[in-house]
């Protein structure tokens, strides 16, 4: 069934298709991203020990609007080996707009260089918490390795290489307030280190990393074989439940928001890094998401250098270029000039279907997803979901 939605999805795009193969690009840029809709987040857990009885309520619905959105909100950094990372830079801006020169500079406000063992602002987490039957394993400050648990806040070591299927994560080093769902991290598992991710509108997510082709054998037990991955998530997600059996114990399936920046999807193309919304932003399945018609070359042998950007009028940039610098502060010109700096036949654009939903005049906004169609299967279901989740433009 899989290769009948790739199939379809294909289908579905190619009346705004040059040439309908699909390579790679070092740019994957969205524009008119952000949405009015609305998530329901986590009220409330309680017997996680025991599956049978094992509950977790959800709130009302949590509404969000603007660009970007539901991406707008804290997210937290994600990352899955195999993989060793080198650097990372979290950038705000006021106002920063893609190809305007005059538009708002950037300032790093999180930053972790491994040789230099510099952490500011970051906090490295992973999932070997407290482990329950039907929300899976809980956040713990992850050690020095990023694999293991640690009793305190741990720097990632300098050699940090990640094998396939482990997995981290970076939070920043501002703590959450008391668990409540009206609270400003939301409710979240008791015991767990409880930090915000990285927040505001306008933002700017640079590594450095090492993707290299996985050297252990692959087993049964590894979900993600030779798979690496660097995405986002609503910080709501990890704090909860990253990967719940029951989908009220986390607010990830009502839309709160993911996007994998570089993200191999599947064995079968595991030099291929794709960037992908899970959002509602105009379909219906979550779980295959708003996926670029385009990937960006892996490279096993060396290290590459790149992120993503969210500006203030809805255009989210995923790239990879040698030319990255990590600086305190960029000038809006000099973001500009390294996106403009990629050769436009390496750049790939696609717009965002335009929908809306309208919030309760009595409900406050904030930044959130949620289902617009009644639920459909079949393929002819996901050919139109195609059709409605972005015009593809390629630029070869």
């Amino acid at each position: 069934m899989s290769s009948l939605i790739t199939a379809a999805m294909a289908l579905a795009l190619t009346g705004s298709i040059v040439k309908g193969e699909v390579r790679g690009f070092e740019q994957i840029a969205f524009s008119n991203v952000g949405f009015t809709g609305s998530y329901t987040p986590v009220k409330k857990m309680s017997h996680l020990d025991n599956n049978s009885t094992c509950k977790c309520e959800v709130a009302e619905k949590t509404w969000f609007e603007g660009y970007d959105a539901p991406l707008s909100e804290h997210l937290s950094v994600h990352f899955r080996g195999p993989l060793t990372l080198e650097k990372f830079a979290f950038y705000q801006s006021d106002n920063f707009v893609v190809n305007n020169n005059s538009s708002d500079s950037w300032t790093r406000m999180a930053y972790y260089d491994a040789s230099s063992q510099t952490a500011t602002n970051v906090t490295f987490l992973n999932n070997e918490g407290e482990d329950s039957p039907c929300v899976g394993k809980a956040l713990s400050y992850a050690n020095e390795d990023g694999t293991a648990s640690a009793s305190s806040a741990t720097v990632l070591k300098a050699d940090n290489y990640i094998s396939s299927g482990e997995e981290y994560s970076i939070f920043s080093t501002d703590k959450c307030p008391k668990s409540g769902v009206n609270n400003g991290c939301g409710y979240y598992r008791s015991g767990i280190p409880a930090y915000y991710g990285f927040g505001g509108q306008v933002k700017m997510f640079l590594f450095e990393f090492k993707m290299p082709t996985e050297t252990q054998a692959n087993s049964s037990s590894i979900e993600y074989y030779d798979m690496p991955a660097i995405w986002l998530l609503n910080d709501k997600i990890p704090r909860t439940s990253q990967y719940p059996l029951n989908a009220n114990c986390s607010c990830w399936a009502s839309g709160c928001g993911e996007y994998d920046i570089f993200e191999v999807m599947n064995g079968t193309e595991r030099n291929h890094l794709y960037s992908t919304f899970h959002t509602y932003q105009g379909i219906e399945d979550l779980g295959t998401g708003i996926q670029s018609y385009g990937y960006i070359p892996r490279d096993t042998e060396g290290t590459m250098m790149g992120g993503v950007v969210f500006d203030a009028d809805g255009n989210v940039v995923s790239f990879v270029s040698n030319s990255t610098t990590f600086d305190e502060t960029l000038s809006a010109s000099a973001v500009n000039a390294l996106l403009a700096s990629i050769p436009k036949n390496e750049t790939l654009s696609s717009a965002l279907k335009s929908i809306s939903a309208t919030a309760p005049s009595s409900t406050k906004h904030k930044s959130s997803g949620f289902s617009l169609m009644n639920a459909q299967t079949g393929i002819w279901y996901y050919i139109v979901s195609g059709l409605l989740a972005f015009t593809q433009v390629f630029v070869i």
